[in-house]
């Protein structure tokens, strides 16, 4: 009975691994002298890989740029048509891939460049079959070292989530002990206020005679 359990659980396993995975494919016509870019966060740590294939038109050059939110160049290419890049995060960011279409001047109207990207990161970003050929595993050995990272990879985005949602649950308390702190000096202020009109109308109007 043990066996058929094991097997059930590891196929339900991969069938988690299959819905999880972090593949991003992405496909669009880029015009002439034109720019689009593509934003991304990415958490630490994190091997991406991307797969680029750009149209060729006559004339007309694709450059490709990667860089983060400080704007570091991760990857550059110029004359971009087909290939592929890599990179590992140093830290949570914001990851922007940007496509820039050069015309010189004096030509004409060109057709669009059709860009095709496709991104994986995280667990779908390692090559596994490397892995197994280096370090001699089985297949069911790398299926289990790929549910393994795919796990950990599961703990650290829930360990993420964690921490931002104490952060937010601190910020949250601060904010509302200085909305509760200003709120009682607005009161005193305004109570100060209120006592101050009085005794100077009260001493107007004696002046005046008016009252007593």
């Amino acid at each position: 009975m043990a066996a058929p359990r094991a097997v059930s659980l590891l196929l339900l396993l991969l069938v988690l691994s299959v819905e999880l995975a972090d593949v991003a494919a992405i496909s669009f016509y880029l015009p002439a002298n034109s720019r689009k870019c593509l934003k991304e966060e990415i958490h630490k740590d994190v091997l991406v890989t991307g797969e680029y294939d750009v149209s060729e038109q006559p004339n007309v050059k694709a450059d490709l740029k990667v860089t983060d939110s400080s704007g570091h160049i991760l990857y550059s290419k110029e004359d971009a048509s087909k290939g592929k890049f890599a990179f590992t995060t140093d830290d949570y960011d914001m990851f922007e891939i940007c496509f820039e279409s050069k015309l010189p001047m004096g030509i004409g109207r060109v057709p669009d460049q059709f860009v095709t990207l496709n991104t994986k990161h995280g667990v779908e970003a390692k090559n596994y079959e490397d892995i197994a050929k280096a370090e001699k595993l089985k297949p069911l050995e790398v299926e289990l070292r790929r549910l393994e990272d795919l796990s950990e990879s599961i703990v650290n985005d829930f360990a993420y989530m964690k921490a931002r949602e104490e952060e937010m649950r601190d910020t949250n308390e601060s904010t509302n002990s200085r909305v509760l702190y200003f709120s009682l000096f607005s009161m005193c202020c305004l109570v100060g206020l209120a006592t101050w009109q009085v005794l100077y109308l009260r001493r107007f109007f004696k002046a005046k005679k008016l009252i007593e």
